[in-house]
């Protein structure tokens, strides 16, 4: 499938926004703090950042409004209705922190739980696509929603740093154990998405039991929409390079500096919080990485009539 960048960024500043807005719901930091009222509207510009840069790939951006309607059938819709949705929680309990200084845990759990969901509403727009083998998965709705809680305790270790939450260590070392967990699960999703397709060729003109189906003459002598959006092909030995350089950067490095920044909290303020601002950014690194391999490895089963 074509990587467009809208949605790979998208997918990767909501999640983000999502995970980070999930833990502030769960009152894990002081609302007084100055750092916490920050991570409060961070949370919020991440969100509405990657909604907006959702809609650059369309071809009539100003019509995106249209896909609320299909809310009973279409996950898209969902999704959209759900970030409309979760805005409110969310906003409201942006305003009590930074205004009033307080969490209000009733809509603090609520706009955690509605973090939860949209974030696996966007996965399933992926994974209830039977035509792509590779997303067609449990797997994916995993993978997504425990990228978006590692990068979100991680994002929650930074400022809590910044803020001087004390102890430190918990936030560290938690946000490190679910790096590990995310990758490992990406892996289970990786194991099976690199499997021979399901729909292959022979099994998809029905002619599998003659022998092996061969292509006379491509179905358009011009390029199309189909061939540029779903033809995408990366080079296996790059999509090696890709996946090990997202492994290095992605769970590598922000694995190690959160348990180093868990394990030796001092010297504590300004060395902490640029631990674990690399450690963000890292990770991010290693996502958008993974998240570009998501739709680059992917394969759509209409290119069984395509070379």
């Amino acid at each position: 499938m074509h990587p467009a960048f809208s949605i790979i960024i998208f997918t990767t500043l909501s999640g983000l926004g999502y995970g980070l807005a999930a833990w502030l719901g769960l009152g894990l930091l002081d609302p007084a703090q100055p750092a916490t009222k920050v991570a409060h509207v961070a949370a919020l510009a991440l969100i509405a950042g990657g909604l907006v840069s959702s809609t650059l790939h369309l071809g009539n951006p100003q019509r995106a409004w249209r896909a609320f309607s299909q809310w009973r059938s279409s996950w898209l819709s969902r999704e959209g209705v759900l970030a409309i949705v979760t805005f409110m929680p969310l906003t409201w309990s942006a305003y009590l922190a930074v205004f009033e200084s307080r969490w209000d845990p009733v809509i603090g759990i609520i706009g955690t739980a509605l973090c939860a969901v949209t974030v696996f509403s966007t996965s399933m727009i992926y994974a209830s696509l039977k035509s792509v083998d590779s997303w067609h998965t449990p797997w994916t709705p995993a993978s997504y929603l425990g990228f978006a809680a590692a990068s979100g305790l991680a994002a929650l270790a930074a400022f809590g740093a910044a803020g001087g939450a004390s102890p430190l260590w918990p936030l560290a070392g938690g946000a490190a154990v679910l790096v590990l967990i995310a990758w490992a699960i990406k892996h289970g999703w990786r194991k099976q998405a690199v499997r021979p397709p399901l729909s292959t060729p022979e099994s998809a003109t029905g002619l599998g039991h003659i022998g092996k189906v061969r292509q006379l003459e491509p179905p358009h002598m011009t390029d199309n929409y189909l061939i540029r959006e779903m033809g995408f092909r990366v080079a296996r030995k790059h999509a090696r390079k890709l996946w090990l350089i997202a492994l290095v950067m992605g769970c590598g490095v922000p694995a190690a500096l959160l348990a180093g920044l868990a394990v030796f909290p001092e010297p504590a303020g300004v060395a902490s919080v640029l631990v674990a601002l690399m450690a963000v950014l890292s990770l991010m690194v290693g996502m958008l990485v993974e998240r570009w391999l998501f739709f680059a490895e992917a394969r759509h089963a209409v290119m069984n009539y395509y070379r």
